[in-house]
């Protein structure tokens, strides 16, 4: 790990959003950590604001002419430093960026990989949502999440109060039910009364293998344990978003058929009953991480996005 890279120094750095630039030496080293060059931004800030009683770690980027806005949302165990090719396509796209890591994940505090309900999710979206207003982000303003991220953005959709500046929403692998729901529920039942955690089994989520080995052995920023306190916020939200009243929205979705982590042949089914004719990409080979899948695919999704947000 490079020396100018170290957490604990750079949480305890970090400066208030609103006086958040130039990056200091400490945020330059976590950018270069996590390969971000930033040359397709005019300028870039990172500092941290306080939502719902936790510490929630921003970052934003701005094009040279930029033209709307994209919020990103990380999937569970991840954060911000592992979404540079996302963030780099919205930047090509002309698109500012405003990305955040959830509570309890990469920089921002809170118990590692817990959360008590998903309604904090909710509190820290429309907290960030509030900064991109404070900033002046220009409209309009996409949502896009990756697994969690994305049940974030359907809870946002179908419960919520969408912004009027909100237009799209991508779905990348979205979570409605993780793989095998029913014994996870068992499991859960069994286990709350005996442990709060268990150790984490990390997975082969993506054809990437240089991804796998960064996440798997060098990103000191990833959990280590499977709260059970998780699992029983996920065990109550299923339901609410499963009885959720309908939505008029169209989301684009994307979705791997090989992805291994959620039950995506019945979520992609609530997801079309709950919402009006989402665009659905099919890829044959993508596993779960999209935002981290092999360059050709991450191509075909990027492509089906240009074409719809052009």
């Amino acid at each position: 790990m490079p020396e100018a890279f170290q957490p604990e120094n750079l949480i305890v750095a970090l400066r208030p959003l609103a006086a958040a630039a130039p990056l200091s030496a400490l945020e330059q080293g976590y950018r270069q950590f996590y390969g971000f060059t930033d040359a397709l931004a005019s300028r870039s800030c990172m500092g941290s604001v306080q939502i719902g009683g936790y510490r929630i770690v921003v970052q934003a980027w701005w094009p040279h002419t930029p033209r709307a806005t994209l919020v990103l949302l990380h999937g569970y165990y991840d954060h911000v430093g592992l979404y540079r090719h996302v963030i780099e396509w919205a930047l090509g796209m002309g698109f500012a960026v405003l990305a955040f890591d959830l509570p309890g994940h990469g920089l921002s505090s809170g118990p590692r990989a817990s959360i008590g309900d998903f309604a904090e999710y909710q509190t820290v979206l429309r907290g960030v949502l509030a900064e991109a207003a404070t900033l002046a982000l220009p409209a309009p303003w996409h949502l896009c999440g990756q697994s969690t991220g994305a049940a974030i953005i359907v809870d946002y959709l179908l419960n919520g109060e969408p912004l009027a500046q909100i237009t799209e929403s991508i779905l990348l692998a979205p979570l409605v039910r993780p793989r095998a729901w029913g014994w996870s529920q068992l499991s859960y039942q069994v286990m709350r009364h005996f442990v709060r955690e268990i150790p984490r089994r990390f997975s082969v989520n993506s054809s990437d293998a240089a991804f796998i080995d960064f996440v798997h052995h060098q990103d000191p920023l990833q959990p280590r344990n499977l709260p059970t306190a998780w699992v029983g916020a996920l065990s109550q939200w299923v339901p609410r978003i499963e009885g959720a009243p309908r939505s008029a929205r169209s989301p684009l979705i994307v979705q791997g058929e090989a992805d291994m982590t959620v039950a995506w042949r019945h979520n992609l089914k609530v997801l079309q009953d709950k919402f009006a004719a989402p665009q659905v990409l099919m890829l044959e080979a993508a596993g779960h991480h999209l935002a981290n899948e092999a360059p050709a695919l991450r191509q075909r999704y990027f492509d089906f996005l240009r074409q719809r947000l052009g």
